[in-house]
């Protein structure tokens, strides 16, 4: 009979061990409540007893929470309908509040991450969605932490993912970008060519002081044309050039390059007319008159 009670005592004893030990891992705190009310502080890592179906003990995890927050559409500031989703970083620091303050906290999280994100949407531009990213992930967790601080959650970082344009938006911002970088070509090349202008100036000013670089600039044009294995060539004749030769052909004051003199010119006098001799002076004599009158043979038929 004493080893039947023994028997049974051992048995309750270890069935009640059974039924009140708890095991709580390193990253776990565990809240224990005895008829409904928290009973004694958080209990740490490791073994630890409650007492069977008095006690109930909750665990809490306290690793770092990655919760990607869902795609919120909304209207930035200068009017602009885009779609950002965010992933937000968070912990429990106090298994207690997370427990009895909040019924699900990380429900919680979420649906304030979400709200979060819409207000921040409306309050900043297109811009800065796009390019000032670190100013507002800094305005989103302190939106986020300010409740979450009563819930026993501490907000660790909140990223913004990404941002999802309209095509027409996307569209339009190509254009512009396009455009920005045309703009930045031509003026460029403005530079370039104002740049360039003021070298050909200073290269014109040189070969005008001395015709001879002018010369030479023209057959090394030629020199590099003909490098290229052309048929034709079509070679150019400046102006300077023949103003150079004009200036090296001798003016009219200069003297005549010396040789043999030339022998003068001997004066011819006309034939003295011969007197006439019949007649009256001035007239011819009568048989010569009558050979001129006859006809000749070369002008009959």
């Amino acid at each position: 009979m004493v080893v039947e009670l023994i028997a049974a005592v051992l048995s309750a004893g270890a069935l009640y061990f059974v039924a009140g030990a708890r095991v709580v891992q390193q990253f776990e705190r565990g809240v224990v409540f005895r008829l409904g009310r928290v009973r004694g502080g958080i209990r740490g890592p490791g073994f630890t007893m409650v007492v069977p179906v008095v006690d109930r003990m909750r665990k809490v995890n306290l690793q770092i929470v990655t919760m990607p927050v869902p795609a919120q559409e909304g209207i930035t500031r200068d009017n602009v309908t885009v779609r950002v989703d965010a992933v937000v970083y968070f912990k429990v620091v106090n298994a207690a509040d997370a427990i009895i303050n909040v019924e699900d906290y990380r429900f919680a999280v979420s649906q304030m991450a979400q709200t979060s994100l819409r207000s921040i949407i409306g309050k900043s531009d297109l811009d800065d969605l796009l390019s000032n990213r670190e100013k507002l992930n800094q305005g989103l967790e302190l939106m986020i932490d300010s409740p979450a601080i009563g819930w026993g959650v501490q907000i660790d970082r909140v990223e913004i993912k990404d941002v999802s344009l309209p095509e027409t938006m996307k569209r339009s911002m190509a254009r512009q970008a396009e455009s920005e970088r045309e703009r930045r070509a031509r003026i460029i090349n403005a530079d370039a060519e104002f740049q360039a202008s003021k070298k050909l100036a200073q290269a014109a000013h040189v070969m005008g002081e001395e015709p001879a670089a002018l010369q030479l600039r023209l057959l090394q044009t030629v020199v590099a044309v003909a490098a290229e294995k052309n048929s034709t060539l079509v070679l150019p004749f400046p102006v300077e050039l023949l103003r150079f030769l004009e200036r090296a052909q001798p003016g009219p004051g200069t003297a005549a390059p010396a040789g043999p003199a030339a022998a003068p010119e001997e004066s011819v006098a006309p034939p003295a007319a011969e007197p006439v001799r019949d007649g009256a002076p001035g007239e011819l004599p009568e048989p010569l008159l009558d050979s001129i009158r006859a006809p000749r043979p070369s002008d009959t038929v």
